[in-house]
């Protein structure tokens, strides 16, 4: 994939060119003064509440730290920085709706999130027509950045407002097909979906370059977001013969796909991408599951030196829930807008330009500063340029790294 070429934001910003007026008064009506400081928003849209609330949590606190972190260092002098969160509940009329509002509130900026791919197809238009930037730390699909005729070669930007830091299921597919086959010597996978975006475009590009290695495809089958007898589709996979399964989704469903597999009788691994790698898939199974796999975007964060601070940082918040798969790339995604608002504020004489949001659009494409999960910067596209990814096993009742790479395409 061609990489603009970036330029070091944090580098050229002197801090007297941000100096504010002392009345902390912006050029335009917006905004309002806290003190002597212009209030700038962060949104946050994540499923707060639901089955997916462990990972939505993990990114609205993740973004209440940097937020934090922004505000204690002056990273930006003369704004102050809040959070403003909205539960999506991983559906996407919800997540639209909650992108109706962040646009609805001038001091927003910038919007992270959401989780689901599926939800953010329903907000993109909406930040596009208002100019806010929106910048996911889970979104997977191509298709977001891509356009829908990616998969033939016709790669195009449909909305200039959307970035994200985690890299897309062209390279997490691949590898998951590239490490089942090559480093698991598993030959004949049975693929299952759970009809959604996210889901269904992954075991896609699984399944593709599965083949392409020389593996075979035993069956496919779907399941339905939250429902849990999926005995049917068990006792298919049982009777294929495959040596493992590869399921496209999220952990509720995942976790009792998995279970129920191996009380079929077939007692061999399950793997998925990212929507599986979290703690409640592997309570969500009720028998031993040791072995199955998942990929993840990113190294392990607990590994990376550059995440030592976020990690400390995050347990001296006091965060009632962990920051879990998407927390180093929220504080990321929080951290990129941040950037951008204070070049756009360093331009404009230390002051928020009427025009913010279409000047912090512009200036998110040549942000690009060492983060909490390594170097954090957008191709032409929006999307990261970090293509590091991670295979975990299923190990008694945690999961456990046994595979990092960078994807070379």
């Amino acid at each position: 994939m061609r990489k603009r070429s970036l330029l070091i934001l944090t580098t050229v910003v002197t801090t007297g060119a941000l100096t504010l007026s002392a009345c902390g008064s912006r050029d335009d009506s917006k905004g309002t003064d806290s003190g002597n400081k212009t209030t700038v928003v962060i949104g946050v849209d994540a499923p707060l509440t639901g089955s997916l609330s462990a990972l939505g949590q993990g990114i609205k606190n993740s973004v209440d730290l940097a937020v934090k972190t922004a505000n204690k260092n002056n990273e930006v002098p003369g704004i102050e920085f809040k959070v403003e969160s909205y539960d999506d509940q991983a559906v996407p009329a919800s997540g639209q709706a909650n992108a109706t509002k962040l646009v609805g509130n001038k001091d927003v900026l910038g919007v992270v999130g959401p989780l689901n791919s599926g939800v953010s197809q329903s907000m993109q238009g909406v930040f596009n027509t208002a100019n806010l930037t929106q910048v996911s730390p889970a979104n997977t699909n191509p298709s977001l950045t891509q356009g829908d005729k990616w998969g033939q070669g016709e790669k195009k930007r449909t909305f200039k407002t959307y970035f994200r830091t985690a890299t897309t299921d062209v390279v997490q597919g691949k590898f998951a097909a590239q490490y089942l086959y090559n480093d698991a010597k598993k030959k004949k996978v049975y693929v299952v979906d759970d009809k959604q975006t996210y889901g269904a475009g992954l075991a896609a590009i699984f399944s593709d370059e599965f083949k392409r290695l020389g593996g075979t495809i035993a069956g496919t089958d779907h399941v339905t977001v939250k429902e849990t007898d999926f005995s049917s589709t068990a006792d298919k996979v049982k009777s294929s013969g495959a040596d493992s399964v590869y399921f496209g989704g999220q952990y509720p469903e995942g976790g009792l796909l998995s279970d129920q597999v191996k009380k079929a009788g077939a007692k061999i691994p399950t793997m998925g991408g990212d929507g599986i790698y979290d703690p409640a898939f592997i309570k969500a199974s009720g028998v031993a599951n040791d072995g199955d796999l998942a990929t993840s975007v990113g190294y392990p964060v607990e590994k990376l030196p550059t995440a030592k601070k976020f990690i400390d940082d995050y347990k001296a918040g006091g965060y009632k829930d962990p920051y879990a798969a998407y927390g180093g790339y929220s504080y990321d995604a929080a951290w990129a807008v941040i950037q951008a608002v204070k070049s756009v504020v360093a331009a404009n004489d230390g002051k928020v330009p009427a025009d913010a949001r279409a000047k912090v659009t512009e200036a998110m494409s040549k942000v690009s500063f060492d983060g909490v999960t390594g170097k954090v910067a957008f191709d032409e596209f929006g999307d990261t340029t970090n293509k590091q990814l991670t295979v975990y096993s299923v190990k008694g009742s945690d999961w456990a790294d046994v595979k990092s790479a960078t994807f070379k395409d």
